[in-house]
């Protein structure tokens, strides 16, 4: 019979007690995610593009990136229904506008160095199990390109750029609780 020694025991005893101690509070990731123990389900109802200006693809691009978002990084089950944690809204803005204005335009004029391309969005974010983190909140976040290119040529880069940080401040804002 191997003898084990008394540090072994109380090594084991300190990890199961940590195993229980995290399990008790919630479920935690290495994302940094920390959901409820009860949380099982996530919905992401599709987000309607209701900004002045348009773009086609946005509404569709940004809701799949949120659902991509939470599966990849929980083990949260995507659903069409009710569930544990549920997110709804609209996109409220996309425009562009100009940020560093200098001379050198036709006829001394001044023009555009630079423009900004914002997208807004307001999510309303109901959790069941945890209603003191439930919110309904705007998120905004912008992309910012040279004016000697033409925003078409640079918009499906911008707007990749723009979706992936409005996923992640709304992630982080949902589970992470910054």
């Amino acid at each position: 019979m191997i003898k084990k020694s008394k540090s072994y025991f109380t090594k084991v005893f300190i990890f199961i007690f940590a195993v229980s101690l995290l399990s008790n509070c919630g479920i935690y990731s290495f994302t940094g995610a920390s959901l409820h123990s009860k949380d099982k389900t996530v919905n992401v109802d599709f987000f309607q593009n209701r900004a002045t200006l348009v773009n086609s693809n946005l509404s569709q691009d940004f809701t799949e990136a949120l659902k991509d978002k939470f599966i990849s990084q929980t083990s949260l089950e995507l659903v069409d229904n009710f569930a544990d944690l549920t997110f709804s809204g609209e996109i409220t803005d996309y425009r562009t506008s100009p940020v560093s204005i200098t001379g050198g335009g036709a006829n001394g004029s001044e023009k555009a160095e630079y423009s900004r391309l914002t997208v807004t969005v307001r999510v309303k974010y109901i959790s069941i199990n945890n209603e003191d983190f439930s919110f309904d909140k705007s998120f905004s976040r912008f992309a910012d390109y040279t004016s000697d290119k033409l925003l078409t040529d640079v918009e499906d880069e911008l707007v990749t750029q723009i979706i992936e940080d409005l996923t992640d401040d709304i992630f982080n804002k949902a589970v992470v609780n910054w």
